[in-house]
């Protein structure tokens, strides 16, 4: 078989990501086949495929033999050929293939007549290649396509005022920029004039905007507010954050130790084996004035029974049925051996806003204040209709309260204003109302109802949600709290994780450290790792593997990746993962349902069991055919059935695995 390396992802990717945001399911099945026969990889194995059915059709017709024979030959041509080639430069190096000696094992069954047998290991090993070509390809772009966060161009500005568009791979340090409105910033640096909301979810993952005016960071790729910029620039493009995530990415994948199936780890010896025991079956004999047809028959029957075939299929029919049923319930596991690493994870990391949370703020507190004579929904009211015109998350989340409580609006909003880091004003049904920034709206403001705002603010933010206040004709009426919501199952998740592990779960976010305790708080994780940057996470993934850990890192953002790419096995959640997070990631929760990842380590675990059972079962089957051959004089049909009978025990032992009952007993663990 071939050595599969855990970063890389099968096309999975694609309709997962298609049917996350949307996409219409044509345009994606298009995109992706144009992609998969672009490879000649692809090609061969579907010809090789192709070829195969045709004979095993005409053969069952009863078709003249020289018709499906001359059809499986050419299968064996257009699949065989790649892996006999790499197998004969391995050789060249020293090294015995284990494909060489698949395409070996192949040209024998068909010089003793079963040429349907060789035909089938071909097509098998160049599907598999090709998928493993395919996978390859799709990471490598996917990594590229990040870069294309960065806006290709900037507004460079000249001491004299003069404005200059140029690439971003041009600008230099010291240089300024100016950052309009909705534009995504070209460069790493510090505002030097200006306040405006920056998004940057995709570099910290914070799930508001945050304020930036003169003398705060800001990073390329993240996407400007309502207010106007000039940044000076700090870092050239080689260096900017997202540059550097695309090289952690890059470097973890290829850093990252191969990792085999069980039984791969052995096929160098076993074929080694194999190869000399068949030349040793075939020569002995001969020496001894054996008749040449009756030692190669022997020799030949001692391949095909000796041949892996049963040993493989003891590693896969468990794991791609775990995959298979995992992928029924929502967690697409990418490969087979990312499927028997998951049950190999001890210990946890788990981002924050999207992960543990939905990502998306929500109103969770409504608080007027005594004096101002607003009951809870008027208050709400006014916000909301003031709020409406603007697109800031905060505002958003307001609406969206006053909707789904069936508030109508308290009247359309006249002369708004939006001011960054400060908030909307308007005039509703001739009143002055304000929404914004408690320290900027109450900032000089005296009497009752200003300390009792302070204070009901202070407390909430204490809480780790975030405050803004409402003021009505200039006096302070309420505040409002907004708070990325938990998700429902994250508390019993993450028990369940500290239960299968042993430890419970770290969690890393870029995110505050107040917002971050009070979340872990909830859930129950007392390792809490905030304020931190992509290459933050990933040293918290090296910390924990230098201690011998085994880290399972779950996360959902541009810069949740290089840590996904480091880990041991990276999990994405799908529905507000970023691309890159879906192609690095090994497995994607498309139903962002935390409790499937506790039930998917239990899944593979059991896998990891039947796959021990199905090699014993594999193992008892070679040594008795073997030893017969040997000793006695084992038929070549009756090797053969006992061959093939074996293949199918242990593929049959593995699809126990496909039933319902299997998730639900994997998933008893995680509702304990």
């Amino acid at each position: 078989m071939r050595t599969y390396d855990a970063t890389v992802t099968t096309e999975l990717r694609a309709p997962v990501v298609g049917a996350v945001r949307g996409a219409a399911p044509g345009r994606v099945v298009a995109s992706w086949r144009s992609g998969m026969w672009s490879l000649p990889e692809m090609r061969w194995a579907g010809v090789a495929t192709a070829l195969f059915a045709a004979g095993g059709v005409t053969q069952v017709a009863g078709a003249p033999p020289w018709l499906w024979w001359g059809l499986y030959l050419a299968c064996y041509a257009a699949g065989g050929w790649e892996p006999g080639v790499a197998g004969l430069k391995a050789l060249r190096e020293r090294t015995l293939d284990v494909d060489l000696l698949m395409v070996v094992a192949a040209i024998g069954a068909a010089a003793i007549g079963q040429v349907f047998d060789g035909a089938l290991l071909i097509v098998i090993f160049a599907v598999s290649g090709a998928l493993e070509a395919l996978a390859t390809k799709r990471t490598a772009d996917s990594v590229r396509g990040l870069l294309d966060l960065a806006p290709p161009t900037a507004t460079r500005l000249h001491a004299d005022g003069r404005e200059e568009r140029v690439d971003t791979t041009d600008l230099e340090i010291g240089d300024v920029i100016l950052i309009r409105p909705g534009e995504r910033v070209g460069a790493d640096g510090r505002v030097v004039h200006g306040s405006s909301d920056v998004d940057q979810a995709t570099i910290t993952g914070e799930p508001l905007p945050a304020v930036r005016q003169a003398g705060d960071e800001v990073f390329a790729g993240t996407l400007n507010g309502t207010g106007a910029l000039r940044v000076r620039v700090e870092r050239e493009a080689a260096d900017t954050v997202i540059a550097r995530i695309v090289a952690m990415v890059e470097e973890a994948s290829a850093t990252k130790a191969p990792t085999q199936l069980f039984i791969e780890k052995i096929e160098q010896r076993y074929s080694v084996g194999v190869v000399i025991a068949t030349l040793a079956v075939f020569a002995v004999p001969l020496a001894f004035g054996a008749d040449l047809t009756e030692t190669l028959l022997r020799a030949m029957t001692f391949m095909i029974v000796a041949s892996p075939c049963a040993v493989v299929l003891a590693t896969m029919p468990p794991l791609l049925s775990a995959m298979a049923n995992a992928g029924r319930h929502g967690v697409l596991v990418k490969s087979a051996v990312v499927m028997e690493r998951l049950g190999q994870v001890d210990a946890v990391a788990l981002d924050k806003t999207g992960t543990l949370t939905e990502g998306t703020p929500r109103l969770t507190d409504v608080r007027p204040l005594a004096g101002s004579g607003l009951d809870a929904d008027e208050l709400l009211g006014l916000a909301a209709a003031a709020e409406h015109p603007s697109e800031h998350p905060l505002a958003r989340a307001v609406v969206e309260a006053a909707r789904t409580r069936g508030l109508a609006p308290a009247g359309s909003a006249d002369d708004f204003v939006s001011t960054p880091g400060q908030g909307v004003t308007a005039f509703v049904r001739g009143r002055a109302v304000a929404v914004g920034n408690p320290a900027r709206l109450l900032a000089g403001a005296s009497g009752h109802e200003a300390a009792e705002a302070t204070a009901v603010a202070a407390e909430l933010e204490t809480e780790g949600r975030t405050a803004v206040v409402v003021t009505v004709d200039g006096r302070a009426a309420g505040v409002l709290a907004v708070a990325d919501r938990q998700r429902p199952d994250a508390a019993g998740a993450v028990a369940a994780l500290t239960r299968l592990t042993g430890a419970a779960p770290v969690l890393i976010t870029g995110d505050n450290p107040r917002a971050a305790a009070r979340l872990a708080d909830q859930v129950g994780i007392a390792d809490v790792r905030a304020g931190l940057l992509p290459q933050d996470k990933v040293a918290t993934v090296r910390e924990l593997e230098g201690a011998g850990r085994r880290v399972l890192v779950v996360g959902d953002g541009v810069n949740d990746a290089p840590a996904l790419a480091a880990a041991h096995t990276g999990i994405a959640m799908g529905r507000a993962g970023s691309d890159l997070a879906l192609e690095t990631a090994d497995a994607v929760i498309v139903r962002d349902e935390l409790a499937a990842i506790p039930t998917a380590i239990t899944l593979s675990r059991h896998a990891r069991r039947l796959v021990v059972q199905n090699l014993a079962i594999a193992a008892t089957f070679i040594s008795v055919l073997v030893v017969w051959d040997l000793v006695g004089h084992l038929p070549l049909p009756l090797g053969v059935a006992g061959h093939e009978g074996s293949t199918v025990i242990v593929g049959l032992n593995g699809l126990r695995l496909l039933r319902e009952a299997a998730w639900r007993r994997a998933g008893a663990p995680a509702v304990r």
